[in-house]
């Protein structure tokens, strides 16, 4: 693992890398389209927190589609967790961009709090075990889409990993 460690940095979340991440449900994230909170247990997942204000998490949600697309059929899913206050200014941003993973909403920014997410967009990068392995926070096109992309490959390839 000392490979996807070299490109992160804790960034003074309160959530670093090696620790677990928090369940959702408990902290009040809710499917944006009224559904049921996506299956995460077993799978690489990449934890997206994003707004509809940040232009950064705009231009990120297109690279997020292509991993989506890219490595789903082998355990890999992100999920994308906005804080906006308003669930109608989310909604209507995962409208328009219309992405082919979950969309879920931070209602009453309790998740976001807990785990002291530095700024937007930030990425969570998490093993099959439940533990982060990456922290990503922003967006910087192809830097970032290439160490994700590093970081689920390796992540991915490690079945030793599962829970």
């Amino acid at each position: 693992m000392i490979a996807l460690l070299h490109f992160t940095t804790p960034l003074g979340a309160a959530l670093e890398v090696g620790g677990a991440f928090p369940p959702l449900a408990p902290a009040g994230v809710v499917d944006l389209a009224g559904g049921s909170l996506p299956a995460t247990a077993g799978k690489v997942v990449l934890f997206d927190f994003w707004a509809s204000w940040c232009a950064p998490c705009k231009a990120s949600f297109p690279a997020m589609a292509k991993l989506q697309q890219e490595y789903a059929a082998r355990g890999f899913l992100v999920v994308a967790i906005s804080v906006d206050e308003k669930a109608a200014a989310a909604a209507a941003f995962a409208k328009r961009l219309n992405p082919p993973f979950p969309i879920l909403h931070d209602r009453g920014q309790t998740l976001v709090r807990e785990i002291e997410v530095p700024t937007m967009p930030t990425s969570f990068l998490v093993g099959r075990d439940g533990r982060v392995r990456a922290v990503h926070a922003g967006f910087r096109g192809e830097t970032t889409v290439k160490e994700l992309r590093e970081g689920i490959e390796a992540l991915l390839a490690d079945k030793g990993e599962s829970r």
